[in-house]
């Protein structure tokens, strides 16, 4: 991954480098102490550029748990306008030579246009044209953010019928490069348009003497091309090319008006001398610094139009930095958890197993309603790591060695059905809607009986059976002689159907597995983990180097590979449409690297076939159960193993009400004042103007 990012940075610098005669002013010379004197006369400069380049991560993951908790999604509405117009562009243009070449332009030419048109006006000294562009490419980025992380868009090629991502899925490694910088939904506005245009209409505003009228016409003609690029290769909308020029131009207006005071301050000619007088005399510094900041305090104590718009963004930030906080901390502990082991869940519920300090191993339930509680304590077998419980419907099933409980969630101190057991592998809870019925795994042979009493006879060969799962009143299983088969029956009815599972990858993933040294064993595959919905399965396969998670349609029987063939996928969850696994992504164990090792929450929504990232950091996650209205997963932290609550429906803290309601009070009030007094000081001009 590191290898390809590396090729277009060095290439994108060495090109500028080696384009510095052609684009120089004609009176400037080329000279080579110059590249070192220039980084002392422009270091803040460049800082700032640096800055906004290792801002993106950080913001990108916080818009991936954004998209994660909120499920804000604006592509539908841009789809109804544009519908299928760039999928007939790229379909009319495609060639393999014009991806390979415009995936290397899209990446290469945008760091290009980033880097070098600073590093041009700092090289020659046009400090005029420095400031300007570094303040206009930081306001772009910081316009972006809002609609980044509120009003997500997604790539087309990610979201049209038929549509290709050419540049994402151009070979594994640029695949993992794009995967793993890009969350795939801040298309709009695109910065791959709204920089390099801010960067032409900068040198078309303030380039008065027509010094940069070469690169300024290699600047515009790049951005045609940039425009055909992100649309053919299944990347930008059309709307999103629009919303990058508007973008730019906002933000050259913006740097026009904050170049002066910002620049007051960080110019490098100046704040040198600034820090000297700090370490020489910080008396004087401090003299300077609260006769500033006292003057700044008398202007809002009488505060003109301007005083009164900057209260207002500072409100506005306010509260889109508390409704950010709480968005992307949706995901809370279960108090009264020393050290789970583990957790099962049913809709509003959670059971927990605690390896306590002084009880042992303890099982309690939770209300996902009340998270402050610290759990119900449940009548109980004695427990151990390797218990088995299950939370199925308003019943939790407990199993160690030798009995059985199944206990009521509404009386939990009691023992609804109560079996001694000898050599169990497995037991299973099962709710066909109208009865619960146990079934355990024995030694191949499989049974099962209700609790009211009674066998059911299964209609199967019971034999040889190594692995069950049921879900209402079906139920899958795995026979030892055919490993990569799941079959599925139903308890009202005789016979079974069976699913030959295919988890082979693409070629190109098995290629890169067989490089690293790592190659799967396709004909030699084992089901390790199953479950199920009415019209979904969900199959763990391991293949030797990895562990592979199949989604198989029960009613057509095609299927999917989730996540990437190289990684290891497990623990799968499935609820009414909503999945949920773990994976170990860019684990490469040919040159592993830590910050990889740890497995992250994956999920998507069936209906719209889209992977949503939940944790995208280097904690481990594992264990993710969908629900009805939560997501439940453990976590690793310092202190030990947590259980982590994801709500599908976001919620505002009781403290957040609180800011937000006084936020919109004061901020009704300072707009109002602030409408009063731009109308007041705009009469003056117009009297004077009518004068004149």
């Amino acid at each position: 991954m590191q290898g390809v990012y590396l090729t277009w940075m060095i290439s994108a610098l060495a090109l500028g480098v080696i384009l510095l005669p052609v684009f120089k002013p004609r009176w400037m010379e080329l000279k080579l102490t110059t590249f070192v004197d220039f980084f002392r006369r422009y270091w803040i400069h460049i800082l700032i550029l640096f800055m906004i380049y290792n801002a993106k991560d950080g913001l990108d993951e916080v818009d991936r748990i954004l998209m994660a908790s909120t499920g804000l999604d604006m592509t539908p509405w841009i789809y109804a306008i544009e519908g299928d117009l760039v999928l007939h562009v790229q379909k009319f243009f495609e060639a393999k030579w014009l991806t390979v070449t415009l995936t290397h332009f899209y990446v290469a030419g945008f760091m290009f246009i980033c880097y070098v048109s600073v590093f041009y006006f700092a090289y020659f000294d046009d400090r005029w044209m420095a400031d300007r562009v570094t303040l206009t490419i930081a306001w772009v980025y910081i316009l972006a953010v809002p609609f980044y992380l509120f009003f997500n868009v997604r790539v087309t090629g990610a979201y049209i019928p038929e549509m290709d991502t050419l540049a994402y899925s151009l070979n594994p490694e640029i695949s993992d490069w794009f995967r793993r910088i890009d969350p795939f939904t801040n298309c709009m506005p695109s910065l791959h348009i709204g920089i390099p245009y801010a960067v032409w209409l900068c040198m078309k505003r303030f380039d008065h003497d027509e010094r940069w009228a070469l690169y300024r016409k290699i600047v515009f003609a790049y951005v045609l091309v940039t425009v055909f690029t992100i649309i053919y290769l299944g990347i930008h909308w059309i709307l999103d090319i629009a919303g990058g020029m508007i973008v730019a131009s906002i933000a050259v207006n913006l740097a026009d008006k904050t170049s002066k005071p910002i620049w007051s301050i960080l110019d490098e000619r100046t704040i040198n001398s600034r820090l000297v007088t700090l370490l020489t005399n910080p008396r004087k510094a401090y003299n300077n610094v609260t006769g500033k900041i006292s003057k700044s305090a008398k202007n809002f104590a009488s505060p003109t139009s301007r005083e009164t718009g900057i209260m207002a963004v500072f409100v506005l930030i306010i509260v889109a930095s508390v409704i950010t906080w709480d968005l992307t901390h949706q995901s809370l502990p279960a108090q009264g958890v020393e050290a789970p082991e583990g957790a099962a869940g049913a809709d509003g519920w959670l059971a927990t197993i605690d390896n306590t300090t002084d009880d042992g191993y303890l099982l309690k339930l939770y209300d996902l309603s009340d998270l402050s509680d610290d759990g119900i304590e449940v009548i109980q077998p004695t427990l151990s790591a390797d218990s088995q419980y299950e939370l199925t419907g308003d019943k939790l099933m407990m199993a160690n060695a030798t009995v059985i409980y199944v206990v009521d969630i509404a009386q939990p101190g009691e023992v609804l059905y109560q079996k001694s057991i000898n050599d169990v592998d497995h037991a299973e809870l099962c709710f066909t809607g109208s009865e619960y019925v146990l079934m355990t795994l024995s030694n191949g042979e499989l049974s099962a009986e209700r609790l009211t009493g009674g066998l059911i006879d299964l209609g199967i060969s019971n034999q040889n059976i190594v692995y069950v799962k049921c879900e209402g009143s079906d139920f899958a299983f795995l026979v030892d002689a055919q490993r990569d088969k799941v079959f599925i029956s139903n308890l009202e009815v005789t016979g079974s159907l069976s699913y030959t599972v295919n988890a082979s990858a693409s070629e190109e993933d098995e290629q890169a597995l067989d490089d690293w040294g790592t190659p799967t064993d396709l004909d030699n595959l084992t089901i390790t983990d199953l479950v199920f919905d009415r019209s979904h399965m969900l199959v763990t396969v391991n293949v030797t180097s990895v562990d592979r998670i199949v989604l198989i349609d029960r009613i057509t029987g095609e299927q999917l590979l989730l996540g990437n063939g190289k990684y290891s996928s497990y623990d799968p969850s499935i609820r009414d449409g909503v999945i949920a696994w773990v994976m170990k992504d860019f684990l490469d164990p040919s040159n592993p690297i830590e910050e990889y090792y740890d497995g992250e929450i994956m999920y998507m929504y069936l209906s719209d076939n889209f992977t949503h990232v939940l944790t995208a950091d280097q904690i481990d996650q594992w264990g993710p159960i969908v629900l009805e209205d939560h997501l439940i997963y453990l976590e690793e932290s310092n202190d030990g193993v947590v259980i982590k609550v994801h709500s599908w429906t976001p919620e505002l803290k009781s403290y957040s009400n609180i800011v937000l309601q006084v936020a919109s009070v004061v901020g009704i009030i300072i707009v109002f004042i602030y409408i009063n007094q731009k109308q007041s000081e705009a009469k003056p001009a117009l009297v004077n103007q009518e004068e004149e």
